[in-house]
C-alpha cells in the first residue's frame, strides 16, 4: 500500500519514489535548490512503497505521473528494477542504458510523452572521476574491488566499460556479493558490452570473505562498499580484521547511516595512506541529473555553481 492518494497535483510537482523517503534530507535541499535553479514554485513529494511491491502499485504511479498535467516526474530508488519490470509498456521513449540495465532511476516528460531513464551509470561515472586521478591506473598496478553487485554497482562498472580507454583500464575488477544471483546477472550484462577488462566475480557471503579479496588487493588499489550496509541496515561488508591496501582509495556510495565502512577506513586512513570518499559527491549528481532531466535545465556538473549546489545542501541537510 502506497502513502499517497494519487489526487491531482494543485501545482507543480515533482516526486521522490523510495521507502522512507519523509527521512531524507532531500526534502529540506530540493526546495532550497529549486529557488536557486529558478523553479521555486514547484514542491517534491515522496512516495513510499514496500521493497518488491504489488506491480499494480508501480503502474498506478506512473500512470498517474503520466496522466497528471501537473506531475512532471519522479526520482526513483529502492524500486528501479522493479518498477521498471512493472511498467515498461507505459513509457514513450527509453534513456540511455534503460533496456540494457533493466532498470529506471528518473521518470521524466518531453512534449507530453514519457521517458524512462538510468541515470545511474553518469551519476556514478561523475562521482569516480571526481576523486580517481586521471591517470592513476596507467601510472600504477592497482585494481578494484566492488563489494556489492546491485544496480549502483552495475552502474558503475557500465561507466567504466563504456568510458575507459585500454590504458585507463585497472589491473583487474573484482565483485563481491552475498548472493550469487546478482553476481552472474552482473556477468551476464557485461559480457554484453566489456571490451576485455578483466572482471573476478566472488560469492562472499560473510564479511571475512570480502576480507580475504581486500587483503590481496595491490597498492593503489580502490575498495568500494556498494552494499546497503551502514546506511539501510548497521554493519559493514567487511570486519574490523580487514586490512586495506597501501596508497589506496577507499569509497562509500553512503553518506549516511552509521557509516561502519567509513569508520573502518578511516582507522587505517594514515598508517595506509588511504583516500577515504563518503557518498556526499554521489547524492549531489544522483539527485541534480534527475532535476535537470525533468525540468529540462541545464545544471554544470562542475564549477561554481555545482560548487554553490552543494554548498546549499549542506547548509540544510
Amino acid at each position: 500500500m502506497i502513502n499517497f492518494n494519487l489526487l491531482p497535483a494543485k501545482k507543480p510537482t515533482f516526486y521522490y519514489i523510495g521507502v522512507s523517503t519523509t527521512k531524507s534530507s532531500i526534502m529540506r535541499v530540493f526546495p532550497k535548490w529549486a529557488e536557486y535553479l529558478g523553479i521555486g514554485g514547484t514542491q517534491i513529494v515522496g512516495i513510499d512503497c514496500k521493497i518488491h511491491d504489488d506491480p499494480k502499485v508501480y503502474r498506478r504511479i506512473v500512470e498517474f505521473i503520466r496522466n497528471d498535467n501537473n506531475s512532471l516526474g519522479a526520482l526513483v530508488t529502492s524500486h528501479k528494477i522493479d518498477l521498471f519490470k512493472a511498467t515498461k509498456d507505459l513509457f514513450d521513449h527509453f534513456g540511455a542504458y534503460t533496456n540494457l540495465l533493466g532498470e529506471l532511476s528518473c521518470i521524466s516528460k518531453r512534449n507530453r510523452e514519457l521517458w524512462a531513464h538510468a541515470k545511474d551509470p553518469i551519476t556514478s561515472g561523475l562521482s569516480y572521476e571526481a576523486f580517481i586521478p586521471k591517470d592513476h591506473w596507467k601510472k600504477s598496478k592497482g585494481e578494484i574491488c566492488i563489494m556489492g553487485a546491485g544496480g549502483a554497482s552495475l552502474a558503475l562498472t557500465t561507466y567504466l566499460i563504456e568510458t575507459m580507454s585500454k590504458t585507463e583500464w585497472p589491473e583487474k575488477i573484482h565483485v563481491t556479493n552475498r548472493s550469487k544471483s546478482r553476481l552472474e546477472t552482473m556477468k551476464n550484462i557485461h559480457s554484453q558490452i566489456n571490451p576485455g577488462i578483466k572482471f573476478e566475480y566472488h560469492y562472499c557471503p560473510i564479511p571475512e570473505d570480502n576480507d580475504e579479496i581486500v587483503g590481496n588487493l595491490n597498492q593503489y588499489s580502490l575498495v568500494i562498499n556498494g552494499t546497503g550496509a551502514g546506511k539501510d541496515f548497521p554493519g559493514s561488508p567487511l570486519s574490523n580484521a580487514v586490512e586495506f591496501p597501501v596508497n589506496g582509495f577507499a569509497w562509500d556510495y553512503n553518506f549516511r547511516g552509521d557509516l561502519m565502512f567509513l569508520k573502518q577506513a578511516r582507522a587505517q586512513e594514515k598508517a595506509k595512506k588511504l583516500h577515504v570518499e563518503d557518498g556526499w559527491v554521489y547524492f549531489l549528481h544522483g539527485w541534480l541529473r534527475v532535476i535537470a532531466e525533468v525540468f529540462h535545465l541545464d545544471i554544470p556538473t562542475s564549477g561554481p555553481k555545482f560548487k554553490k549546489l552543494s554548498k546549499i545542501a549542506l547548509q540544510v541537510k
